[in-house]
């Protein structure tokens, strides 16, 4: 541990120049919103030998020191601690994701999120999902109500003994004709994200999804090395060799994907040059067959 952890090492990360007294929506958007831009969301560590904990130093050193992203467990854990060392009244909540195969939510919390209560007002933060369901900005906890953001509109519903985040949003319109069948583009205007419940959790409560999430066979994330980046006109990512760049043209309806392969000799230039992260062990690609869109 090189030093104890602190907020103004989190903030130059971040590129957050705000003042650290006002705990309110507007700050708390900009973190949101900075954390994503800066942060990728990225599983790599599963493909480089690397173990992923729920230690929050050892997330501290990764993503804030070293340069790195992370998957939820991380980021989001990190962005809690935050958020509490920054006075803000919040709680981490576990959620389920949608599994698309399936047609329902997962049976287990295997997602990471927070709430933040202010002025009364309860508020859902998730700066770690990815891709073009990445949220940019927080989510009033209302039930119903269209929240456009960059990526479309998102709501959240609740369905009484459990809430459910969904979107709208837009046609994919892909450049490279080769890729317009990839089992990458997103073809569904309208899905379900995740299932909720506000039972606040604590770390150790995903100790155990934590480690089946890099071992099991069957785990999305073993069978795909991801790595995504939100800018400030759509998102980037790199799936096993799939390079994508995607724009937002919401004024077109459509979402441009520029997609393409990579070569074996050229990932780490993209990971430094589109992601800004330099691999301390060796990646090995992965994209087997298992549902993931962009």
């Amino acid at each position: 541990m090189e030093g104890e952890m602190n907020l103004e090492e989190y903030f130059s990360r971040i590129g957050f120049h705000g003042s650290c007294n006002n705990l309110d929506l507007a700050t708390l958007k900009l973190l949101h919103k900075q954390h994503v831009l800066s942060i990728p969301f990225e599983n790599l560590s599963v493909h480089c030998g690397e173990r992923i904990t729920m230690d929050l130093e050892v997330i501290f050193n990764k993503i804030v020191r070293s340069s790195r992203g992370g998957w939820c467990l991380e980021n989001n854990f990190l962005f809690g601690w935050v958020l509490r060392q920054m006075g803000y009244d919040t709680e981490m909540l576990g959620s389920r994701v949608f599994n698309s195969a399936t047609n329902g939510f997962n049976p287990s919390d295997t997602h990471l999120i927070n709430k933040v209560v202010i002025d009364g007002k309860a508020y859902i933060t998730d700066v770690s999902f990815g891709v073009s369901s990445q949220l940019w900005e927080p989510l009033e906890l209302v039930s119903g109500k269209d929240q456009p953001q960059a990526a479309g509109a998102f709501r959240l519903i609740d369905k009484g003994d459990h809430w459910v985040l969904e979107k709208t949003g837009r046609k994919p319109k892909v450049v490279n004709l080769e890729f317009a069948k990839s089992s990458l583009v997103n073809q569904k205007l309208k899905k379900p994200i995740y299932s909720f419940t506000l039972v606040p959790r604590e770390a150790r409560h995903f100790l155990e999804v934590s480690h089946s999430l890099q071992t099991d066979p069957s785990s999305l994330f073993t069978n795909k090395s991801i790595c995504s980046l939100q800018t400030p006109t759509g998102f980037r990512a790199l799936v096993g060799w799939t390079y994508s760049e995607v724009t937002y043209k919401p004024e077109e309806g459509v979402d441009v994907l520029d997609m393409r392969d990579i070569p074996d000799d050229e990932i780490d230039q993209i990971l430094r040059e589109k992601f800004n992260i330099k691999l301390q062990n060796k990646l090995q690609p992965v994209n087997k067959t298992a549902y993931y869109t962009l």
